[in-house]
């Protein structure tokens, strides 16, 4: 260990002296994706049309808090991490609520005829990856002491979005073999692909961390 690392050390022990910002960006993930699987579970345009305001005004707050943040972290004169690596997990967050967001824009735009089941568990699947980034972003006060639980989380997430894959596959063989309206099979097929293209985002996110995870460990 070089001198630079073991003054580093000596000055931040084993915290990575991360700013609060990720948790609240988790925090307003998990509420969006809840609002989101709320608009799966209804065929009322006036309900969705509130919950894709919702939607949208965390969205904003979330763009806020990103521009909050890239300021901060210009101004710091150290950090543990690397300043690259810090904005990359901010903007994976604040990506995974805009796609959330998009998911919401294109029920209110699509209104579908209905909402199937497969559709209603690819959101529940966001849903539960966003619980599991809010845990993981939680625990990064601390890498070296949580390490095995943030890897956890990590894995977790991976599975999620592995499942979403294969109930995007299934679901796509289901509408093209039994839906015969056109209009609204491509209204199905594209609510589909937004949806697990939010399960991608949540594992950038966690692909972010473990980089970040790997990295910080190693140096120390």
């Amino acid at each position: 260990m070089n001198s630079f690392r073991r003054i580093r050390g000596l000055l931040f022990g084993v915290r990575s002296g991360f700013s609060p910002v990720f948790p609240r960006q988790a925090e307003f993930l998990r509420i969006a994706s809840r609002e989101l699987l709320t608009m799966m579970e209804s065929l009322d345009v006036a309900e969705w049309t509130k919950a894709e305001k919702d939607i949208k005004s965390l969205e904003v707050q979330g763009d806020a808090l990103l521009a909050e943040y890239n300021r901060e972290l210009s101004g710091k004169i150290v950090v543990v991490v690397n300043r690259i690596d810090l904005q990359a997990l901010a903007m994976a967050l604040d990506d995974c609520l805009d796609v959330v967001k998009d998911c919401a824009k294109a029920i209110l735009i699509y209104q579908p005829e209905k909402i199937d089941q497969q559709l209603k568990d690819m959101a529940q699947l966001i849903c539960s990856q966003a619980d599991a980034l809010k845990q993981m972003v939680s625990l990064m006060e601390d890498m070296r002491a949580n390490y095995s639980a943030i890897d956890l989380q990590c894995d977790r997430v991976t599975e999620l979005e592995h499942a979403a894959d294969d109930a995007y596959e299934d679901y796509i063989g289901y509408i093209f073999s039994g839906e015969d309206n056109v209009k609204e099979l491509i209204k199905y097929k594209n609510l589909a692909e937004v949806l697990e293209s939010a399960t991608d985002c949540a594992k950038a996110v966690s692909d972010t961390v473990r980089r970040i995870l790997i990295s910080y460990i190693a140096d120390k």
